[in-house]
Order: structure tokens, then sequence, then C-alpha cells
């Protein structure tokens, strides 16, 4: 007896031990892995990507999930989905949701309705301090959204509420404080009101502007500020100082900052960060112009002669039916209207299908900011031979013009939307150093604007307008001709304007005219963010008195935004010209304005 029941007792510990390794590894198993596939219907592509980002069920559509995942995420979903919505101005959001299988994997179906949207009632904004009248305000303030009558959308509200802060900060409110930010929703009425107050305290103005890092003296430095000492401080005058400094093109770095840890009694220095750019630069390059032809350019400029800023200029192009070489000497009168005085050196050997010249040219100008407007005012003289088709001529000019100049763009490199206008006037009397009378005045205008998110409409335009003594002592560079890149595509350069008979050609050869009138309108698709396709048509004349007789060219052409600038080819025709046929090649390498 003793033995039989001691069997039991030896093997108990042994079952015992079975059992529960059994029980371990059974839970050490892996849950039964899946995916599950979210589905929403009732939302718009807006609505219905908040949504999916602020579900956690969304995660695992890539990742794997157990059942008790699935469903614990599943019984979130809802109030995830309500949640996500109410930025949105939505707070009564309706969801109905089903869970089921799909193989081994999961489908969550939701069936949203947003409901009426909550409407803006009233928008209270109070500002105190003396800021009306304050443009950066006033419109900041105007344009504040969601107005009333309008959905409630959080976005909008942070992004306006963001503007008012910056346009108070912007001119002169540095110690700005937003003390009352509320909205409050009403969700029976779906409604809600806004309620924002500033404590705006005492308005900055400027103290003195520090300078560090830069090679010139205080003095001439100081006279690139905007402001005077005194004046209420405004972020505007700020930017100017910078792009004045940018424009001047001595420094490499150059940081304009209020000086907020000095700021006392009301007044804020201006702290200056400056950091010399490289003092000579040498430039070089292969270029092709159909205009042109195919040549070498290359250039000196050393960006300050002196510690009062002078430069100076050389370059030269050789090309194949274009060869120059010019200097310019610039004295910068560094103040509010970014002054200069400018002399130059031309020599000119140009040889085109239809004239030829060498010719010397100086200038001197004095040139500035006008009203927004670069004025340059400037007298020139002009001497050399030159051959109009089969006329030998040689002339010598002095006279004075003035050279209105304006453009604005959203981005220099490609603008979408942007202008620019060019405006001179000319003028010289017979026996002062001139061979003939003359007066001229010209306009050039360009006008951009995007169409959508891959396409561009760009007008151009030119006039010109010449009274001269005598026209055969008019140089190629003084009388008007269309044709070329810049004129009327599908014609050769300046192979457009009167004509004149020769005794020794049947043929007559272009001469140029004493007025210019020349339109174009062209569209550009881009199918990539780089390449894109252009169609243009061109039309005008030069001409001289009456005689004006319509050329139009049109074509199309590719675009190709490139590491040094828009590369243009096109290919024109003339349409309806009895005497020009056949395809002209245009490039075009340099930005739009």
């Amino acid at each position: 007896m003793t033995s039989a029941a001691s069997i039991p007792v030896r093997r108990l510990p042994l079952l015992r031990s079975s059992l529960i390794a059994l029980v371990l590894s059974a839970a050490s198993l892996p849950a039964l892995a899946a995916h599950v596939r979210v589905q929403l219907d009732g939302l718009d592509d807006e609505l219905s990507a908040a949504a999916l980002g602020a579900l956690e069920l969304q995660q695992y559509s890539k990742r794997e999930v157990s059942r008790a995942q699935v469903q614990r995420l599943y019984r979130r979903a809802e109030r995830q989905i309500q949640r996500a919505l109410e930025p949105y101005g939505y707070y009564n959001v309706g969801v109905a949701g089903e869970l089921a299988n799909e193989g081994e994997d999961y489908r969550a179906v939701f069936t949203v309705k947003p409901g009426d949207p909550v409407k803006v009632t009233d928008v209270d904004i109070r500002i105190d301090g003396e800021t009306e009248g304050l443009r950066a305000v006033d419109m900041a303030r105007a344009a504040f959204s969601p107005r009333r009558g309008q959905r409630l959308d959080h976005a909008e509200y942070e992004r306006s509420k963001a503007a008012i802060h910056a346009a108070l900060f912007s001119v002169g409110y540095l110690d700005a404080e937003l003390a009352t930010h509320r909205v409050e929703v009403q969700r029976a009425a779906n409604t809600a009101t806004i309620n924002l107050a500033w404590k705006v305290g005492q308005r900055y103005r400027f103290a003195d502007t520090g300078f560090d890092g830069g090679q010139f003296p205080d003095e001439f430095m100081q006279r690139y500020i905007p402001w005077e000492v005194g004046d209420y401080y405004d972020q505007t005058q700020l930017l100017a100082l910078q792009q004045r400094l940018f424009d001047a093109n001595y420094f490499a770095i150059s940081q304009v900052q209020p000086d907020l840890d000095k700021a006392s009694a009301g007044s804020v220095p201006i702290a200056v960060t400056l950091a010399p750019a490289k003092r000579t630069v040498y430039t070089g390059g292969i270029f092709v112009g159909t205009d042109t032809g195919a040549g070498i350019r290359g250039g000196i400029e050393r960006r300050w002669v002196n510690r009062r800023g002078h430069k100076m200029k050389f370059e030269t192009i050789l090309a194949q039916r274009l060869k120059t070489l010019s200097t310019l000497y610039q004295v910068p009168l560094p103040g509010k209207n970014n002054h200069s005085l400018n002399f130059g050196i031309t020599y000119r050997d140009e040889n085109t299908k239809t004239s030829e010249s060498k010719t010397l040219r100086l200038a001197a100008n004095d040139s500035q900011v006008w009203h927004g407007w670069t004025r340059t005012l400037g007298l020139q003289f002009l001497t050399g031979d030159f051959k109009v088709a089969e006329q030998k001529g040689s002339t010598t000019l002095l006279y004075p013009e003035i050279v209105l100049a304006r453009k604005r763009a959203d981005d220099f490199n490609f603008p979408r939307k942007g202008w620019s206008l060019t405006m001179a006037a000319r003028a010289g009397q017979k026996g002062l150093l001139s061979d003939t009378g003359f007066a001229q005045i010209t306009a050039d205008a360009k006008w951009i604007r995007g169409i959508g998110d891959d396409s561009r409409f760009i007008a151009r335009g030119a006039f010109g307008y010449t009274r001269v003594d005598d026209f055969d002592k008019l140089p190629p560079e003084l009388r008007f001709f269309a044709g070329g890149d810049r004129s009327i595509r599908g014609y050769a350069f300046q192979t457009v304007g009167p004509r004149r008979q020769f005794a020794d050609d049947p043929v007559p050869k272009v001469i140029g005219g004493k007025q210019l009138l020349v339109g174009s309108a062209e569209y550009e698709y881009y199918f990539t963010p780089k390449w894109g396709a252009a169609a243009f048509v061109d039309a005008g004349d030069a001409f001289s008195g009456k005689d004006f007789d319509l050329k139009i060219g049109a074509g199309l052409g590719m675009r190709w935004r490139s590491p040094v600038g828009l590369v243009r080819v096109d290919l024109g025709t003339p349409i309806g010209d009895p005497y020009a046929s056949g395809i002209e090649l245009h490039i075009i390498i340099g930005p739009d304005l």
C-alpha cells in the first residue's frame, strides 16, 4: 500500500508542471494579426482628409493589428471623427459605423453626417490705444476671418488673430498683449461668438542704429537708413533698409533687427549685422542668341573701390554679330532715393542682316528712385560709322535723355504676377556737337499673370516715335526695327521696317523707321515643374509716317526653368505675308522681367 500510494505523489508535480508549461506556451503564441481598411462616406475631400488623419484605426491600414485592438480603436472612432471636424465648424456631427471581416482583415465603414456648420453671429475685436488710421492694423482688422455670417473655421481664426498681432508689432506696439481670446459655441443653435481684446501698451520709436561687421565707416552706412531717430518704429522701414543693403551689393550678409533687449523708455535701437561680400568678381560664359549668334562674355567687377563705396565694372562680349567693350564707374550717394552718379564708356561693333555699325558712346547720368520709379537723367555722346542696307554714313550726336523704369513681381525668377514698364525720352539739337536734330520717345511694357497652377499668360508691347531733321544721319541704335526674339517672332532680327530701293539692287532693303508699334500675346503651360510649352502671336510694324503695314508672326515654343534662368526656345513663322515665309528659331535665356 505504501509503495502504491507513493506513485501519484511523485507524478503530481510533473503533471502540474506540464499543465503550467502548456498554458504559458499557449499564452506566448502570437495573436492572429491582420490589417484594417477604413472607408469614410458623406464628407468632401478636405473634411475626409481631416477625419482620416485623426482616426487611430487608419494607422493600421499597413500595420498589423489584433482583433482586440481593432474593437478597442473602433469604439473610439466616432469621437475622433467628431473632434476632427470641430475646427472646421461642424459641432453636431453624426457618425454611423460598421466593423466587418474581410477574410483575415477588417473593414471599418463610417457614414458621416456633418450637419449644419456653426455660423459666427458676432465678432468683437477691441484694441486699446490709438491704432485707428494705422494702415497695417486697419488692413489686418478688416481682413479678419471668419466674419459675421461665415462658417466658424478655427484655422482661419488663428491666422487672422496672428495677423492682427503681427500688424501691431510691425507699427511699433512691441509690448502688445492679447488679453482676451474667446470663442463661445452654442451647439444647439449652431452659433458662435468671437471676442478678442489687445492691450497694446506704448508705441515705440526708432533709437540709434548700430552697424556691426561692415567694411565702411558708420557715417557712410548711416546714409542708407530710410528713417530718422525719433520716428515711430515701422517694420516696413526695416525691410526697406534690408533691401537697400542687398541692392548695394557690398555685403554677403545683411541682417536688420530690432534690439528688443535694449528697448527702453519707448525707444528701440536697431542692430544691423553685416559681412563683406567678395570684393572682386570675375564673370564669364558662353551663350547663344538668335539675334547675336554664338559668343562668349566676360567681366570684372570691383564691388567697392574705396571706403566711399565707389564701384567699377568692365565687361566684354565677343559674338558672331556683336562685339562690345564697356566700362562703368559708379559713385553711390546712399539715401532714401538710392541715388548714384554713373559714368560709362562703350565701344560697340554690330553686324546684323540689316545694318553694320561701329560706335563709341560716352554716358554720364544721375540715377535715383522717384515716387517708386527708377529715374535716370543723363547726357549721351555717340559717334561712329554705320551702314544700313547699302547706304554708308557717319554721325556724331550729343543729347540728354530721361528714363523712367519700374517693375513689380511676386517672384523675379519666375513671376506668376508681375509687370514692368520702361519709358524714355531723348532729344538733340543740330550744331551742338550733333550732325542732326531729333526728338524721340519710347515705351516698353510687359504683363504676366498666372492661370491656375500650371499656366501663365504674358502680354508685351513696344512703342516708339521719332522726329528727325536728317534721317540718314540717325545711327541704327536710334532707328526702329521690328523682328527678332523680343519683337515679332517669325521674322529675323531687324528685318521688318521701311525699305528703300537702291540702284544696284533690285530688292528693296530695310532702312529702319521713325515709328514702332508692336504687341504680343503668349500662353505657357507647364506639364512638369521645370518643363513647359508655349503658344504665341506677335504683331506690329516699324514704319515712317503713315505707311504702317501690319506684320504677324505666330508659333510654338518650349520652356525650361534651368539653374541659370528661364530658357525659351521658340519657332515662329510669318502669317499672311506674301513676301516672307519659312520658320525662324529664337532662343532667349534670362528672367522674364
